[in-house]
């Protein structure tokens, strides 16, 4: 089956499409959550919200560009909007050095995926959303801005510090595994 014809299944509101497209994004999309999250059961609401806001909006979509990016977007934004509701803070971390060294190219070569995942998720939530936003979406900060109603110089703040305290989190580790 195209991808053409799964979107017009979908748009007709027929459940066996419908249940096609979530097997085969729900993945993908959950890792999206979970990057916003704070737990496992919070990503499976977003997730599940994603898909309902993509299920009653599938007409809109008009086949320019890609389908899956299309999908992203909304699924990114209803995790904003969920943490939104929740107050988000963006806050000042006081930092314990005031020069970061640069870390070692070598250092990221003994973290997998998933470590620096739980690195990224361990970060203050302002950071995380950001962070995630900038560097893995693909946001840039005006874009950012707009999405979560700060200024641009509060996003790149934010990446900044961000990135500093991932650095820290990772020399933390190299020392460790040394």
């Amino acid at each position: 089956m195209t991808e053409f014809e799964l979107i017009k299944g979908c748009v007709k509101q027929n459940t066996s499409y419908q249940r096609m497209l979530f097997e085969q994004y729900a993945g993908k999309f959950m890792t999206v959550c979970l990057r916003y999250a704070n737990d496992a059961m919070e990503a499976e609401d977003m997730l599940q919200e994603g898909f309902i806001r993509i299920f009653n909006n599938i007409h809109q979509f008009k086949f320019e560009g890609s389908f899956e990016g299309w999908m992203r977007r909304i699924v990114v934004n209803v995790a904003l909007k969920h943490l939104q509701k929740k107050k988000l803070q963006f806050s000042e971390i006081k930092e314990n050095h005031a020069d970061t060294p640069a870390i070692q190219a070598y250092a990221y070569n003994h973290l997998g995926e998933e470590e620096i995942l739980k690195l990224i998720n361990q970060l203050p939530e302002g950071y995380k959303i950001v962070f995630n936003l900038n560097v893995i979406e693909g946001y840039s900060h005006e874009e950012i801005a707009k999405l979560l109603n700060i200024q641009p110089s509060t996003s790149r703040s934010q990446l900044v510090k961000a990135r500093k305290m991932l650095q820290q989190q990772i020399l933390q580790l190299q020392k460790i595994a040394v």
